[in-house]
């Protein structure tokens, strides 16, 4: 499934929830309750998830539908090697971070996840990156995300796995290990470097 359609698919079932929390009528909630159910098929078609598995995954929204916010933090060594975090989810690798959290700013989210799963001390310097998912080849998914990506740099030196990660250490841009692409991309990755190396600090947004 592409991400394009996902995109579609996504958009309806955000207009089903939308008219089901502004409603006026009852023949308009019948029809927003249908293009909800023929979106959700349309999900379970493509990912093999039950309707009623997706219903549950996907409630129908009590407040006005948003984008879910994802986070990740680019920290570098001494000798330019990027801090990565090996998943727990899928045994693959990503930079550090995770969904941002109600009453954490985006700065002290990130500061939080590489506390957690790194042990280290880190300060944010800049805004690298905003990316909308489903403009980049991410695997297609029943979520409308941005992904903000930030620069920091580590105040502290000792590693410490967390208990959510299964391995952490610094990899060469030209000897990374399998990404985990639902989180991030090698282009991705190489665009949040390249910036850094070369001091480019406008941000990349989608």
């Amino acid at each position: 499934m592409t991400n394009e359609l996902m995109r579609d698919i996504t958009r309806l079932l955000s207009i089903a929830d939308l008219g089901l929390l502004y409603h006026t009528n009852e023949f308009d909630k019948e029809r927003y309750e249908e293009l909800r159910e023929i979106s959700l098929r349309m999900i379970s078609r493509f990912s093999n998830q039950p309707v009623e598995e997706l219903k549950e995954l996907l409630p129908v929204a009590g407040d006005y539908p948003t984008v879910k916010v994802d986070i990740r933090g680019l920290v570098l060594n001494a000798e330019n090697k990027i801090l990565l975090v090996k998943e727990s989810t899928d045994g693959k690798w990503s930079l550090p971070g995770g969904w941002a959290d109600v009453g954490y700013s985006a700065k002290e989210t990130i500061i939080k996840e590489i506390k957690e799963e790194t042990g280290l001390d880190a300060e944010v310097k800049h805004l690298l990156a905003v990316f909308d998912k489903h403009k980049h080849d991410h695997p297609a998914e029943p979520y409308y995300v941005f992904k903000m990506a930030f620069y920091c740099e580590a105040t502290s030196s000792d590693l410490q796995k967390g208990f959510d990660v299964l391995d952490i250490g610094y990899f060469d841009i030209h000897e990374l290990p399998e990404l985990s692409t639902n989180r991030i991309l090698k282009t991705q990755l190489e665009l949040l470097y390249n910036k850094v190396i070369n001091k480019d600090l406008e941000p990349h947004i989608d």
